[in-house]
């Protein structure tokens, strides 16, 4: 059994002190996220809540920390305060601040499990040292659970190695508290140097560097936002960092007081990293990409967008809701039970779904399916039947759509097939390719309305403002029904933001209301969407390098500007 499993006492309760990393959710360890998911109450500041919220258990009461709260990466002044946070997550009118360690302990009375998650790792954090001491004093029981220190991980997201064969020594420097003798050891010394400072305070850092006996040609980077995709890194040298901020537009800035990871030495040298960049240099990177689907089918595709540094915004744009006379679907289930059907064929997700609401409203599991063949449209939806516990028989080999589907699909033959009666489950908006070829291989088709699509709620005047106005760099448009009903509820996309469709049908539609067109899928699946629009931004970063110009994003070009219609086939 792991620490974090361990009953909790009936007076004293249990505290987890837990590294959160540098930003990015998926640096997470699998300890932090099993101590998250029995947790009674969080306690951290603001961004380190949105890292590990997402891993706790519904209702878990949180206590979100003020200015001033513990970072590893460039800690506040004075002991970090803690406002109250009600159960929903939402602040509560603004109590008086409280000091943070007897809140944590105030919170883990009574038996509940807290977890104070700090920024990167515990034991590089100004106050989680202090705060386990007032736990030991006061009797209540802790662990640690380590995380990725943000002077460790912000350089390996930049792409800049802090030790090499060679073992030289790496010193990490906290900007704020090093005293000159600290400056003058790093100074002195030829290993690397990792500075945690701010963005206004790293040319200083450099200087102190410089003063110490560092060669001002010595390379440096400095990281802003570190491991999330608003990363941003410059290379310079010690003493061009000031001009290279300068020239580079980001000071001065209202952001100067964000923290930064800057890295001192030949390990981070232009050279270096161009080749190492690995995260910054992904075909999306910081993208937003709008993913006008249903929530559900949303979810797998922005996986895949964060998988190439996008970040997906998911706004519904049909809703599913059951039909209006469900008779049908009920007959339609009971007949599947009966023997009445040879085939049951699955055009969608949401079909499947449908078909599974109905079995478990009567008491069924997949063990109902035994003896009928069972088809999916696409991959997707066979994943959708294989959850169910269902392996499709019948997948399209080539083209994922109900033409690719019909290729496949035997003709009907009354010597080994005994039924010849195939169940149909689809939306009530479904064209009748399928039903047809199947009419014409010889069988009979119950083309029943599983469900109905109807065009969703707009989103919020925020998210509609961003898509008119450019501030999106691309939207994915999966059906001719995503392009009329995003129009319908949002407004037209900006002419910046990229186009990208599944198929000429789509891409008609989207056309048609006025769209250029700058991606198409080369075959209808949303991950070859996605794939087809990573490829696009490849591209197009690719061209900027080769032209010595700077890689920006599509909503960053000017407003107005005009692209050639470029088909990714």
């Amino acid at each position: 059994m792991s620490p974090t499993t361990l009953p909790a006492g009936p007076d004293h309760g249990h505290v987890t002190f837990l590294g959160a990393g540098p930003g990015d959710p998926g640096l997470l360890t699998l300890r932090a996220v099993e101590a998250l998911s029995s947790a009674d109450v969080l306690v951290g500041e603001h961004e380190v809540l949105d890292v590990v919220r997402a891993h706790a258990r519904a209702g878990v009461a949180v206590l979100e920390a003020g200015a001033g709260t513990s970072s590893d990466v460039f800690p506040g002044t004075g002991t970090p305060q803690l406002a109250v946070v009600d159960g929903s997550s939402k602040t509560a009118a603004a109590p008086a601040s409280r000091d943070a360690a007897n809140l944590v302990m105030e919170a883990a009375r009574g038996g509940r499990r807290v977890v104070r998650a700090v920024t990167g790792d515990p034991g590089l954090d100004t106050y989680a040292a202090g705060e386990m001491l007032a736990c030991a004093a006061a009797g209540v029981p802790f662990e640690v659970v380590p995380g990725v220190a943000s002077a460790v991980g912000v350089p390996a997201y930049a792409g800049v190695p802090l030790r090499d064969a060679q073992g030289a020594d790496v010193r990490f420097v906290d900007a704020r508290t090093a005293s000159d003798r600290c400056w003058t050891e790093v100074g002195a010394s030829d290993g690397t140097v990792v500075v945690s400072a701010t963005l206004d305070s790293v040319a200083a850092a450099a200087g102190e560097l410089v003063s110490a006996g560092r060669k001002p040609d010595t390379p440096m980077t400095v990281t802003i936002a570190g491991t999330t995709t608003r990363q941003r890194t410059w290379s310079a040298t010690l003493g061009s960092i000031a001009q290279t901020l300068k020239q580079a537009k980001v000071l001065p800035s209202p952001d100067g007081g964000r923290p930064v990871i800057a890295v001192v030495g030949e390990r981070s040298s232009a050279a270096q990293r161009d080749q190492l960049s690995w995260f910054e240099s992904k075909p999306l990177f910081g993208w937003k990409v709008l993913v006008p689907r249903t929530k559900e089918q949303a979810a797998s595709l922005s996986d895949q967008l964060r998988s190439y540094g996008a970040v997906p915004h998911e706004v519904p744009t049909i809703a599913v809701e059951p039909p209006r006379t469900p008779q049908q679907m009920e007959r339609a289930v009971k007949g599947l039970v009966t023997g009445r059907y040879e085939w049951i064929a699955f055009t969608s997700v949401n079909a499947v779904k449908a078909v599974r609401e109905k079995f478990e409203e009567y008491g069924l599991d997949a063990r109902a399916f035994a003896g009928i063949k069972v088809a999916a449209v696409g991959e997707q939806t066979a994943k959708a039947l294989v959850a169910f516990g269902v392996k499709p028989d019948l997948v399209p080999s080539g083209e994922q759509s109900a033409a690719g589907l019909l290729e496949d699909w035997p003709p009907y033959d009354p010597v080994f097939d005994p039924i010849d009666r195939v169940f149909l489950p689809r939306a009530d908006i479904a064209t009748e390719t399928l039903v047809a070829g199947l009419i014409e291989l010889g069988w009979e088709v119950d083309d029943v309305t599983a469900y109905r699509t109807v065009r969703a709620s707009p989103p919020p005047a925020e998210t509609r403002e961003a898509i008119k106005g450019g501030g999106f760099d691309a939207v994915l448009f999966t059906s001719s029904s995503t392009v009329r009903n995003l129009v319908g509820i949002a407004g037209k996309p900006h002419n910046v933001t990229v186009i990208a469709c599944i198929g000429p049908a789509t891409a008609k539609t989207a056309e048609e209301h006025g769209l250029r067109v700058d991606v198409m899928a080369p075959e209808p699946s949303v991950h070859k969407l996605a794939e087809a629009l990573a490829d696009f931004g490849a591209r197009r970063r690719a061209a900027a390098v080769e032209a010595g110009d700077p890689v920006t994003r599509p909503s960053e070009r000017r407003p107005g500007s005009r692209r050639r219609r470029t088909t990714t086939t």
